[in-house]
């Protein structure tokens, strides 16, 4: 799943392309991602120009002077913009066309993806956004904020962190590099870490981000962004992904658990 780096790394790419650009037709393939109606979503965005392409943490906002597309990738979810002569591809399920001969063509072979139509002016109020935390790379993330969240909760830290009402934009990549370079281990409970364990976690997540955010993110498995963009964090991966290798650290054999349901890279030599 794309997190936080990945998105804003879609979040330029379609900000370069689109900007200045006008809907001139929408067409469904699948209607199952658009979550308010159907005929409303298509009324209201034909004929409106796109003027700026933003996120806050997993969420791509689309904007269109009084409204905004919130689009959430969920899994696999793409945006690609092709020549609207180019045949569509199998799963190419909302297609924009714009008026420079050009679609914006959203690709999601899962099908977990979402759109939703919201009043501009009223993003923050919507239900999704309002709901979620604090950006991990934000100023206003800090030590005590971390720490009064977690505290009193018998939950793993690594559940804990990928809670978007929490630190909004973490996945299960850069939590595990987080926890990693903070020497903690994921399954250590939220009512055992410290407040100085939770400046850590502060810390080493705005400085991981913050790289990932200009390498384009983390490519692997089924990440690429828009126009078929790689990312280049992979080569700055510790322990993700690394079962079996040595700890870049200690020399330690990294092992694969599963913490929440999710599967978790480690060095139980370095993180306690």
């Amino acid at each position: 799943m794309p997190e936080i780096a990945e998105v804003r790394t879609v979040r330029k790419v379609l900000k370069d392309r689109l900007v200045g650009r006008t809907i001139t037709n929408i067409s469904y393939r699948y209607d199952g991602i658009i979550k308010s109606d159907k005929e409303e979503f298509k009324n209201i965005l034909i004929g409106k120009t796109i003027t700026d392409v933003d996120n806050f943490g997993k969420w791509l906002f689309i904007k269109l002077d009084d409204y905004t597309i919130l689009s959430h990738l969920r899994m696999e979810g793409k945006y690609y913009i092709k020549p609207s002569t180019e045949e569509y591809e199998k799963h190419e399920h909302i297609i924009f066309n714009l008026d420079d001969g050009y679609d914006l063509r959203y690709k999601d072979v899962r099908k977990f993806g979402v759109m939703i139509l919201a009043k501009t002016k009223d993003i923050y109020n919507t239900l999704e956004i309002s709901k979620l935390g604090i950006e991990p790379d934000s100023k206003d993330l800090t030590k005590e904020y971390i720490y009064n969240k977690i505290h009193d909760s018998k939950l793993p830290i690594k559940e804990l962190l990928l809670d978007q009402s929490i630190i909004n934009g973490f996945g299960n990549i850069y939590v595990d590099e987080v926890l990693f370079a903070s020497h903690i281990l994921p399954t250590r409970l939220g009512n055992t870490i410290t407040l100085d364990e939770c400046e850590c976690i502060r810390k080493e997540g705005s400085k991981i981000i913050k790289k990932a955010t200009e390498c384009g993110g983390t490519t692997i498995r089924s990440y690429t962004s828009s126009l078929g963009v790689e990312g280049t964090y992979q080569k700055y991966l510790n322990v993700h992904t690394k079962v079996n290798q040595k700890c870049p650290v200690c020399g330690n054999i990294i092992k694969k658990t599963r913490v929440g349901g999710r599967g978790t890279y480690l060095c139980d030599n370095c993180q306690k």
